[in-house]
Formats: structure tokens, C-alpha cells, sequence
């Protein structure tokens, strides 16, 4: 692959990140009041608003508080489908 394309395609991926990361809701006072708890036991290294902390709660749906996750799907950070779909899967 010439040097061309390499920096094409990094620029592409960076451009894809930074627009996932733009689109990405703030994160509301309910949420930030229901999941202050779970934040601070599983993600607390991470900032508000950033995409590491929303990947860390992710990773940790399982452990987190019902009160949490109910804040989440009220927010529509995660649908209550997934939700179903996780429990059913035992993650």
C-alpha cells in the first residue's frame, strides 16, 4: 500500500471516530444521579462524556444497578432490548 493510501485511510478512520464521538448525547443529570455509584465502583478513572467511560459501562452492563440501567434506557443510551437480550445471554 503506497504512502497515499495509508494516510487516506488513517484520516478516514480519525474522521470516523471524531463523528461517532460528536454524535454521542451528553450525558443527562438522571443518568448522572442513578449511576453515580455504579461510575465510581466500575468507571470512575474515566471523564464524563467521553467514549471511554461510555465503553466501560458498556463492559460492566452486567454488574450495573437496576436504577442505572433503567436511567440508560430512559436516556436511550441502550434500548431495553439489549438490556433483555444481555440478561438472556447471562452478560
Amino acid at each position: 500500500m503506497n504512502s497515499y493510501r495509508v494516510k487516506l485511510l488513517v484520516a478516514f478512520v480519525s474522521g470516523a471516530c471524531l463523528a461517532g464521538a460528536a454524535q454521542a448525547a451528553p450525558i443527562t443529570k438522571a443518568v448522572q444521579a442513578a449511576c453515580k455509584t455504579d461510575y465510581k465502583n466500575y468507571c470512575g478513572e474515566y471523564g464524563l462524556e467521553t467514549t471511554a467511560l461510555r465503553s466501560c459501562m458498556d463492559r460492566n452492563g452486567h454488574k450495573l444497578s437496576k436504577v442505572c440501567v433503567n436511567a440508560l434506557v430512559k436516556a436511550g443510551e441502550v434500548s431495553q432490548g439489549e438490556v433483555e437480550r444481555r440478561h438472556r445471554a447471562g452478560r
